[in-house]
């Protein structure tokens, strides 16, 4: 449906600029008709085949459109971040050059208009460039006008030590699930934690629930808490404050950590964007974990087993242990076997970590050698 869309849109724009072109032929002095039924024929005729041309190639503009935007995603993902922002910032600058060259060029008769065009082509191109080969001047320079109101900023924000050291909110779904207390126990948390009395409230209610699944998460938490007070060295404190006037316990929560001026510590995702538009220092855990996964570079190789077979075709689908998504092209005939891949490339996305990698060998040398027996 999306190619039939672009294709008649493609159409269309070569129907328009038919139509342009022979009402540019009549208008500028180029052909003088009298004739109006003659002078129509001449303005349309040039759209009609161009709108023909325009929905034959169609597909092959499509399919080029398609191969580009592969290629430059494939680019983009084995950029580094400082050589992405400075061929960024070159392109802006670039492109504003052109748009202030572009007011004197589109008033030149008859060309004016695609000199505009072809000068923030080459110069948003030039601009890409140099922006790329002189990242490390241009963050220099931005570091430099920067200076100043980065010491202001110095001045009003805490030392590490002390954010370190602040306390900390604990949330429903963080005690819940319980890796609070092996984050704690490694030392890497430090302060108070902070366990509001309607949150404790919250949990004996779900550990008194009549369904079973909510009544184990409820009891879940309540060991963890006891756990944590009895075991850890880590000091807990129950805050017996409430606030009445509100009623959800994630806007309660909010509101004590403003109070007492304290950090939140939470895995849950609209709690996590609340706080922060609050501006309130927020420890996610389910952040933590993604950033504690190994990290795989192109190139290296892994083995994986192939679950299933992946959205495209002939693509196969495994998972890491810690959950962790492998892509392997061409994996979809090792379903269920375990194979030796090699990785290709590594996105991250907001849900976690995607790996796409493609087997190491064509033959039966992938298979690992318990499969490769069997």
């Amino acid at each position: 449906m999306a190619r039939k869309a672009v294709r008649a849109l493609i159409t269309l724009i070569f129907l328009a600029g038919g139509i342009s072109l022979g009402y540019a032929l009549t208008n500028d002095g180029w052909l003088e008709i009298s004739n109006l039924i003659l002078r129509f024929v001449v303005i349309i005729a040039p759209g009609i085949v161009l709108g023909l041309l325009g929905f034959i190639l169609a597909p092959w503009v499509i399919a080029k459109i398609l191969d580009v935007i592969d290629w430059i995603e494939k680019k983009l993902q084995k950029m580094p971040l400082a050589d992405l922002l400075g061929a960024a910032l070159g392109l802006i600058i670039g492109l504003i050059i052109a748009s202030l060259l572009g007011v004197s060029l589109a008033k030149i008769p008859l060309v004016g208009n695609f000199l505009t065009i072809l000068c923030s082509l080459v110069l948003g191109y030039l601009g890409l460039r140099l922006g790329y080969k002189k990242r490390d001047e241009l963050f220099g320079l931005l570091a430099t006008f920067s200076k100043l109101s980065g010491k202001e900023k110095d001045k009003q924000t805490p030392g590490k030590r002390e954010i370190i050291r602040r306390n900390k909110v604990l949330d429903t779904s963080v005690i819940i699930d319980g890796r609070i207390a092996d984050i704690c126990k490694s030392g890497f948390v430090q302060g108070v934690l902070v366990i509001p009395g309607f949150v404790l409230e919250e949990l004996r209610h779900i550990a008194d629930s009549s369904d079973t699944l909510k009544r184990n998460r409820g009891r879940r938490g309540l060991d963890i808490l006891n756990k944590m007070r009895k075991e850890l060295d880590v000091r807990v404190q129950i805050n017996e404050k409430d606030f009445p006037e509100i009623q959800e316990v994630d806007s309660k929560i909010v509101k004590l950590a403003q109070t007492i001026d304290a950090d939140i510590i939470t895995n849950d995702y609209n709690l996590n964007k609340v706080a922060e538009l609050q501006g309130i220092q927020v420890l996610n855990i389910n952040e933590l974990a993604n950033a504690l996964k190994p990290v795989y570079l192109p190139g290296e190789e892994m083995v994986v087993q192939i679950v299933k077979d992946g959205k495209e075709s002939k693509q196969g689908i495994g998972y890491l242990d810690d959950g962790t998504m492998i892509v392997v092209e061409a994996g979809k005939k090792y379903i269920n076997q375990t194979i030796h891949v090699m990785v290709t490339s590594v996105l991250q996305t907001a849900a976690g970590r995607m790996i796409f990698a493609k087997p190491k060998y064509n033959d039966k040398r992938t298979l690992c050698e318990v499969d490769a027996i069997g």
